[in-house]
């Protein structure tokens, strides 16, 4: 949650009524804790402030400072300890321990996996789904980092110690450690014995069994033989990396491949831009802004990479695009134009040559696959949306029949089958005209403007079901795929893009509603600042609640369409705003 700075809101110093409240939501929500020392953690006369903050993701946290550094967070009303807290208290939380090198991995926001685990010789602390754990790192009982457990210790053992096992919130080293007085873990020593504890006795590790087969032992004979192997296994088996940092750095090193990392992006850069024109540019496209290409078309690509490596052309020997396009163009695969100044499109592709031809589109590695379902959770299916009808006071007398009542909820369908049986009961066909219907005190008053009342006495069938519907309060049903269907009254919000002129004359597209779909803002932020190598920041929208917007430095419409429309399969009426996108040849 901190692994990015925060935006400070605003930082007051606690009144005493406000810290009496404090200490007895600590002692409800840390129990262990005694009135002594509830009452050091939180002092009586000691400076002692609220810091009000939003973390980079959009989410509205409350920090406790204490003598400058931070003690407590809030989060949706839940309190959490900080590392500095737990350092004075390591008892408060139940603690699991994981390996020092995986220390880097929280911090830079990724989850903690159970393969990372070090099963200690009386066991794991027995704890719940959603209970707060501390984590530790072997040879030290001081905590590291804090997170919630994603399944219980029983549903652990079960998995084998596979899988998410914590979701991490706050880490040493952290953005929110950094606000403090940025001190080191003390030294604690663990409550039993400790697998890397060069103590007298001597034994080997006791650590989940599928590692002991991936890394070299460890002993306890006064040297420890950890090796590159540790932080292999861990990425590949165990890391599923956050989408905390969109860019983390290009390629994920192969130490089986002998090539230098600029040679491998330069052979994915190629495979990228091969897939591309294979299976996702048709000639339809073209002319075909080089951005475009890029962002829409060559970025989807990387996802299914061997050993899930991320496209950067900056680490490839070309740096740039158009220095890697002219290169294309000299092998005559393409042909690349200046359409206007400075703008420069794909307007011919050879589809026959040879290296397309011949190009074979890789299967995605399951290392590929769980990067990219660690990113995004599980692929992304468009929800069922189903327009309803909600019916009004002044519809009730046509409804009751059926056994509806005011703020029923029904179909089209339903409505229309509801209205001739209502007018076939009644006898209100037309005996002479069977498309009339005629009109009685109820339909009148349910259908009818004051000013036609007395002068409508018979409506055709179409008019009638029409106009009944027009007299409804909308309604929607959402259905997001596995889940129970959704029923909301109004209507839908459809995703709206707009874009802003900022003070610095700047343009950015600012996206909103994703939420109402399904689509979470910090991973459509993610591939969006990868796909339009431009900024962009995930903050509250304003005048709506708990509800986040993107913002896009430049007019970035055109990979919003794509990524919305063609990747996500949402239908257009649904998103508002397409329109703006730039004109080609037009500045962004």
């Amino acid at each position: 949650m901190f692994a990015k700075a925060f935006r400070v809101k605003s930082n007051t110093a606690i009144k005493g009524s406000d810290r009496r409240k404090l200490r007895a939501d600590v002692t409800a929500a840390f129990p262990a804790l005694g009135t002594d020392q509830v009452s050091e953690l939180v002092p009586g006369k000691e400076e002692f402030n609220t810091v009000k903050l939003y973390a980079h993701r959009g989410d509205a946290v409350t920090v406790y400072v204490s003598g400058g550094n931070p003690i407590l967070f809030e989060l949706e009303k839940n309190l959490y300890p900080t590392v500095y807290t737990l350092w004075s208290y390591p008892d408060l939380l139940p603690t699991f321990t994981t390996w020092p090198l995986v220390l880097e991995k929280l911090v830079g926001g990724a989850d903690l996996m159970l393969p990372g685990l070090v099963v200690p010789p009386a066991g794991l602390p027995q704890v719940q789904r959603g209970d707060l754990c501390a984590i530790a790192l072997v040879g030290n009982r001081a905590p590291v980092a804090i997170g919630v457990a994603a399944m219980s210790t029983a549903e652990m053992l079960t998995s084998g110690l596979k899988g998410r096992g914590f979701s991490v919130l706050h880490t040493y080293q952290d953005h929110l450690w950094r606000s403090g007085d940025k001190s080191s873990p003390p030294s604690i020593a663990p409550l039993a014995l400790d697998p890397l504890d060069l103590s007298e006795e001597k034994g080997s590790v006791q650590a989940d069994p599928t590692l002991q087969g991936d890394m070299r032992r460890l002993t306890l004979e006064g040297e420890e033989e950890e090796s590159g192997e540790v932080q292999q296994m861990y990425e590949e088996k165990s890391l599923s990396e956050a989408s905390e940092d969109p860019s983390p750095g290009g390629l994920n090193p192969d130490p089986t491949d002998s090539r230098t990392l600029q040679e491998q992006m330069d052979e994915l850069l190629q495979r990228c831009f091969l897939q591309a024109l294979k299976c996702r540019v048709k000639k339809a496209d073209l002319p075909l802004l080089t951005s475009t290409f890029l962002g829409s078309h060559m970025f989807s690509c990387w996802y299914g990479s061997p050993e899930g490596r991320q496209l950067d052309i900056k680490k490839s020997s070309y740096r740039k695009l158009s220095k890697f396009l002219q290169q294309m163009q000299q092998e005559h695969i393409i042909q690349v134009k200046e359409l206007s100044k400075g703008v420069e499109s794909i307007v011919a592709v050879d589809w026959k040559h040879p290296r397309i031809t011949s190009f074979v589109i890789p299967e995605p590695s399951p290392t590929s696959q769980t990067i990219q379902e660690g990113s995004r959770e599980q692929p992304y299916h468009p929800p069922d949306i189903k327009s309803l009808y909600c019916v009004p006071a002044s519809m009730t007398l046509l409804f009751q029949e059926s056994g509806h009542k005011k703020g029923s909820i029904l179909e089209g369908a339903e409505v229309r089958a509801i209205i001739i049986s209502y007018a076939k009961k009644n006898d209100l066909v037309d005996a002479d005209n069977k498309n009339l219907v005629k009109l009685d005190p109820v339909l009148c008053d349910c259908i009818l403007e004051k000013n036609e009342q007395h002068t409508v006495m018979k409506l055709p069938w179409d008019s009638l079901l029409t106009r009944c519907l027009e007299k409804l309060q909308p309604a929607y049903q959402v259905t997001f795929p596995g889940q129970e269907p959704i029923v909301k009254k109004g209507k839908i919000c459809p995703i709206d893009i707009t874009l802003a002129q900022r003070a610095s004359n700047k343009k950015v597209t600012v996206v909103r509603n994703l939420e109402a779909y399904g689509l979470d803002p910090c991973l459509v932020a993610a591939i969006l600042q990868q796909r339009c190598q431009a900024s962009t920041t995930v903050t509250p929208a304003p005048g709506a609640k708990d509800s986040l917007q993107v913002q896009i430095q430049g007019n970035q419409v055109h990979h919003l369409s794509w990524l919305l429309l063609e990747e996500y399969q949402l239908p257009r009426k649904y998103v508002q705003g397409l329109e703006k996108a730039p004109r080609p040849g037009k500045k962004k």
